[in-house]
């Protein structure tokens, strides 16, 4: 009898049909109209869609302005930035999580939730720190240790939380707590570990950071225009408000506007250059000399669309074509991310992961596509752009016992002198 009650329990949290009672019979993130009274009054006379469309346009342009602030203030204000967001839309998901099941009141479960979150950034934060900061590491005796014994640590901490779920199942709650510690895996998953990938394509320079992200903002901008004045035909069932002439629009706009960007922004070393840590001044530093990537090149135009724009050749930069890559993927497959944020939402019968932004929802509402747009752009880099690091393995070399300098010296030098290259230099 007892296992069978144990198990019309857990049953209860696994069955669609009882929802109902999990959620205590409302939602559990508040859906009330959270509008600022200022722009309540402001915009009293209007209809609910164009009220809506007002809110959402101000507190866009708000958000515009605020992401300009911050790009101007540097690499570090930005990882401090993706850092915060990182944190709140962590917060966003596991409160749903929490809410959810809170009448159940599992043991240790925010605790565990944030002790996980720690574990995760001081293990991916700590390999970006020993990549990016190699020199400085090297230097400090504590922070030599730390390196070295990196991985060890972050496993020990990771076993410890581990042992600690471990410990605290209760008889009663078993699947319950499974699923909340499968809820916090995924969720670290999707927003920890993109949010680390944001913070390498910055450093690879910050036109890797901005141009993605702009594409994105473009393509859920301009896919809203279009489809509040000329949609007519629903796009998907997850998300009802969506139709194709937003979708089509919006991947015409953001193409375009990818194009444009890219032109402006490679023109500048503050944005192509990538972001090194300066040794001497113990800063960060975006000076150097522009790749191939970011030097106008003529391009002969297809001889079909010669006779319509009336050019054989074109001037532009390579990043350029790059930029057309990372568009058509915001606008393609980027909206995707939001189509999974909207299933999970209907999925818990939630409007929105938060209040935070008026009009807008939480932040998770906000980088729901952001974060598969990053993981993209790390692949993209790392598959068709970067190459190997000379300075970095320069530095690498330098940390070697002199034997084994010595090593691969003799190494690559019988290397050089088999390929013809050596003595060719020496005569030089």
């Amino acid at each position: 009898q007892e296992s069978e009650s144990e198990n019309k329990l857990d049953g209860e949290t696994a069955s669609d049909s009882e929802s109902k009672s999990e959620f205590g019979g409302s939602p559990p993130v508040p859906t009330s109209d959270d509008t600022p009274e200022v722009l309540n009054r402001a915009l009293s006379n209007l209809s609910s869609r164009w009220k809506n469309w007002w809110v959402r346009g101000i507190l866009t342009l708000a958000m515009i302005t605020f992401f300009f602030i911050i790009i101007y203030l540097g690499p570090m204000v930005l990882m401090m930035i993706v850092m915060c967001v990182q944190i709140k839309c962590f917060h966003e998901i596991i409160t749903i999580g929490y809410n959810v099941y809170h009448s159940y009141d599992l043991p240790w479960f925010r605790t565990l939730s944030w002790y996980f979150l720690l574990c995760v950034n001081y293990f991916f934060y700590g390999e970006t720190v020993t990549d990016y900061f190699f020199t400085l590491v090297q230097r400090e005796e504590p922070l030599r240790i730390l390196s070295k014994y990196h991985r060890f640590i972050s496993f020990a901490l990771y076993l410890t939380g581990f042992c600690m779920f471990v410990l605290s199942l209760v008889k009663k709650h078993y699947r319950l707590q499974f699923y909340m510690f499968g809820w916090t895996h995924v969720t670290l998953l999707i927003v920890v570990t993109q949010s680390h990938l944001i913070i390498h394509n910055l450093f690879e320079g910050m036109i890797w950071f901005i141009v993605p992200i702009s594409c994105v903002i473009c393509n859920d901008i301009m896919a809203y225009m279009f489809g509040f004045f000329f949609g007519r035909t629903p796009l998907i069932k997850l998300s009802p408000k969506k139709t194709w002439e937003g979708f089509i629009g919006g991947f015409f706009a953001t193409v375009l506007f990818g194009l444009l960007l890219s032109y402006v922004m490679s023109g500048y070393r503050c944005f192509t250059c990538p972001v090194e840590f300066n040794n001497d001044t113990n800063s960060f530093t975006v000076d150097c000399e522009p790749s191939e990537l970011f030097q106008l090149q003529e391009y002969n135009i297809p001889v079909v669309l010669q006779s319509v724009v009336g050019w054989k050749t074109v001037r532009m930069y390579p990043f350029q074509i790059h930029s057309i890559a990372l568009s058509t993927f915001a606008s393609l497959i980027g909206p995707f991310g939001g189509f999974f944020a909207s299933g999970f939402k209907r999925a818990f019968k939630i409007k929105d992961f938060a209040n935070t932004i008026p009009g807008h929802g939480g932040i998770m509402d906000r980088f729901d596509c952001q974060y598969l747009m990053a993981t993209f752009v790390n692949v993209y880099i790392a598959s068709f752009i970067r190459g190997p690091n000379p300075s970095k393995l320069i530095q690498q070399f330098l940390t070697l016992r002199p034997d084994q300098q010595l090593h691969i010296f003799n190494t690559l030098k019988a290397h050089l002198l088999d390929k013809g290259m050596l003595g060719s230099l020496e005569d030089a």
